[in-house]
């Protein structure tokens, strides 16, 4: 199993969260993020000089204060906790971080943090099994399409499922899986879980074998190097969306269907994503139905839409022309989780959908903007696809 690492790329520097972590006191021996009998999470954090330390995770929404020992150690204990794979970093007066002690990175181009994961019984689709694995492949290769990037290199992930053939008759069908903003082409794999959770639903026999592809979803790297507030500006959100639709279908999808046995027809391909990676899969998806029939959408980052954005951006659901030689998909799936400010814009988006007479899926769950909803929604989806094969 091969994986890559995330970009290096220039980020701004004037915020504190970007600031130099304060160091832990001389070693000694505790553990960090110790998972107990009851199923709660005890943290701890070694600042001896600290003033305040607090745990900020995907836990809860709200920052949670460690409390100091006499002996400089901070801590705090959760309630008992459902089965997951959890999100958390330190945040050190004022200054975020990942916990030192955790050899389990979320990685992020932004600011990394740590993961602990909460063993399920029986097991989730997304903890290591005794099952049959897949592969991971990493992939580098020059973009012309791309802005921004160092040497113009960039990178794409390709899972090849257990007892994948290249020589078999029979080609594989292929879903392109997209990341969110701040991420990388590694977030599926790293934090996702997507190739465990693949690997569990076909041992199950609940998927269908099938190559997935995760490519960068940036069109251009400003785009994330300019931090959050580059989501209060459309055209940059369009721009760079557009760019990296290029990239996919002009440059990583040709690259892929000539290295791997995959199919190349319609019913043979699935896009989905989460947030910023569930915007682009709806503009590719709805705007190319002649390229893909299966169409997944996590948490869509459409709050930048309004009426005219929409009619522009997906206009071959309006015109009467466009949408009688558009071939039917066989699947639109939306989904967000009811505390996921995203909410109202999905729903908007699915209420217009529907006016033009899309027939599609929606779905809401208890569950906000985290990848505790997203793994979940990648168990609920990937079953559903190549269902008429």
């Amino acid at each position: 199993m091969t994986q890559s690492e995330p970009f290096p790329v220039s980020l701004p520097t004037n915020s504190s969260t970007h600031s130099r972590p304060i160091a832990p006191a001389p070693d000694r021996v505790f553990n960090s993020h110790q998972v107990n009998r009851d199923h709660s999470i005890t943290f701890r954090f070694d600042a001896p000089n600290a003033k305040t330390v607090d745990l900020v995770s995907d836990i809860t929404e709200d920052i949670v204060p460690l409390t100091k020992g006499p002996d400089g150690l901070w801590a705090v204990t959760t309630s008992p906790l459902p089965a997951a794979l959890y999100s958390y970093a330190f945040s050190v007066d004022g200054v975020d971080q990942p916990d030192p002690r955790n050899s389990l990175p979320k990685p992020s181009l932004i600011l990394g943090a740590s993961m602990v994961l909460r063993p399920g019984t029986p097991a989730k689709p997304w903890e290591p099994a005794d099952v049959p694995h897949g592969t991971l492949h990493s992939h580098v290769y020059t973009t012309t399409v791309v802005e921004g990037l160092p040497a113009s290199q960039s990178r794409y992930i390709v899972y090849t499922p257990p007892g994948y053939n290249p020589d078999t008759g029979q080609a594989y069908p292929v879903l392109c899986l997209l990341h969110g903003w701040s991420d990388a082409e590694i977030a599926w794999t790293q934090i996702g879980q997507a190739h465990l959770i693949l690997d569990a639903l076909v041992a199950a026999g609940n998927a269908k074998s099938m190559v997935v592809v995760m490519p960068l979803g940036y069109g251009q790297m400003s785009f994330v190097e300019e931090g959050i507030e580059v989501w209060q500006n459309p055209a940059a959100i369009i721009a760079s969306a557009m760019r990296f639709q290029r990239a996919l279908m002009n440059e990583v999808l040709p690259q892929v269907e000539s290295r791997y046995n995959v199919r190349r027809d319609r019913d043979g391909r699935a896009i989905a994503g989460l947030s910023m990676g569930g915007l682009q899969s709806l503009l590719i998806g709805l705007n190319q139905l002649d390229k893909f029939a299966w169409i997944g959408a996590f948490s869509s980052a459409l709050s930048f839409l309004d009426d005219r954005r929409t009619q522009q951006l997906f206009s071959n659901l309006v015109s009467p022309a466009a949408k009688s030689s558009s071939p039917k998909p066989s699947l639109v799936w939306i989904s967000c989780g009811t505390e996921d400010p995203l909410l109202p814009s999905n729903r908007n988006f699915i209420a217009w959908l529907k006016q033009r007479d899309v027939s599609l899926v929606a779905v809401e769950n208890a569950g906000g903007h985290t990848w505790l909803e997203w793994r979940d929604r990648l168990v609920q989806f990937a079953p559903l696809l190549f269902a008429r094969d």
